[in-house]
């Protein structure tokens, strides 16, 4: 697919948040297998105390700027209308592709305060079998690319050699807007998360919280566990539950396996080329409601997957990903009228998908930033 690319929109983004804070604070040699945790620093307030983070010892490395492509086979979409005055459809989608590009910017590296800035853009596009199909929904997302442009700030704070929490807001524009036709109002889409947490070893740290986010489709307030363990040198696992589940297995200093699960959810508003008219049982305009210019296109997949990561250089890793997609729900929302009417109710069939990852870490700094 070509994407808002969100392994939890709120979930991934989160998880590549954690894991650039700690590499920040120290940039893992060439043929270290497993980051140590963080060094003990002298604090105004402590005398040499060691801080807690969520990382833990054997998490892969982190993630400055990501470069991501997604695509889908074939697959069967079925559509069907839940006011009168539309129809049921169904035809076969030939692609759906993701494109994702994202970066973060460490603003604030102290021991005992980490600001990260995060940017992101994702674009997602469809395209189905004889278009046009003279389907209300399908042509107006036909080659028309469904974009996200966002921008998120998180706040990690180590409390004491034990406790964390960490805070994010997330602001994204999504749709398929153009740059000559853009209305803030109508496109802004506002995510945060809190969470607090305990590091118990430098193999373990949890924490619990809540997410304000589109990870089900529709914005929606829900708890999350954050549990991030490694058992052995080999194995671990790195989880926010419920939007992400992941077991780890390190086969070497440059290479990582992964397998797991992963919750997405998307949120779009789509501006109809053709307004659409809901009516009543005899067929006759609803005098109560105003013609539809606008939909708000609500998708959640859920995503079994195995990954692998591999080092090209010290700084460049590829990432390579295969799975199956299972999709929740694809469902078109009034956005016109104030009751929020579900219009449309879309069933995707299941279908695999594979992605391929270029990221670069900030060992780079390293390799290029400190030459005299």
């Amino acid at each position: 697919m070509l994407s808002r690319f969100r392994p939890y929109r709120g979930g991934a983004v989160f998880a590549l948040l954690l894991a650039a804070a700690s590499a920040q604070a120290q940039i893992t040699p060439p043929g270290q297998v497993y980051p140590r945790p963080l060094p003990a620093q002298p604090d105004s307030a402590t005398d040499e105390q060691e801080f807690a983070t969520p990382s833990v010892v054997g998490m892969g490395p982190s993630k400055g700027l990501i470069f991501h492509y997604e695509r889908m086979p074939r697959f069967r979409a079925e559509s069907n209308a839940q006011v009168v005055g539309l129809r049921d459809y169904a035809t076969e989608a030939e692609k759906n592709a993701r494109l994702v590009i994202k970066g973060y910017i460490p603003m604030l590296n102290n021991p005992h305060l980490k600001l990260i800035l995060g940017v992101n853009y994702e674009r997602e596009e469809f395209q189905f079998r004889n278009p046009p199909t003279e389907y209300e929904l399908y042509d107006n997302i036909e080659d028309k690319g469904l974009k996200t442009l966002g921008a998120q700030l998180a706040v990690i704070r180590p409390v004491n050699e034990v406790n964390w929490y960490i805070f994010r807001v997330k602001g994204e524009l999504s749709g398929d807007y153009t740059s000559s036709a853009l209305a803030l109002r109508d496109y802004l889409r506002v995510s945060s998360e809190f969470l607090y947490g305990w590091k118990r070893s430098p193999s373990f740290s949890w924490g619990v919280g809540v997410q304000l986010g589109y990870t089900f489709g529709r914005q929606s307030v829900y708890p999350a566990v954050l549990y991030n363990r490694t058992f052995n040198p080999r194995f671990g696992i790195e989880a926010l539950f419920p939007a992400r589940v992941t077991m780890r297995y390190n086969t070497s200093p440059n290479s990582i396996f992964y397998a797991g699960y992963t919750v997405d959810g998307f949120n779009y508003i789509i501006k109809l080329r053709n307004p659409l008219s809901r009516r009543v049982d005899d067929g006759q305009p609803d005098p109560n409601s105003k013609a539809l210019r606008t939909l708000e296109l609500r998708e959640t997949e859920v995503k079994f997957r195995g990954r692998w990561e591999r080092a090209i250089f010290d700084f460049l890793w590829l990432g390579a990903e295969a799975g199956y997609r299972y999709n929740y729900a694809f469902d078109a929302f009034d956005r016109t009228n104030s009751d929020r009417l579900k219009i449309i109710d879309s069933k995707f069939a299941g279908a695999p998908y594979g992605s391929l990852e270029l990221f670069i870490t900030p060992a780079i700094i390293k390799a290029f930033g400190r030459q005299p």
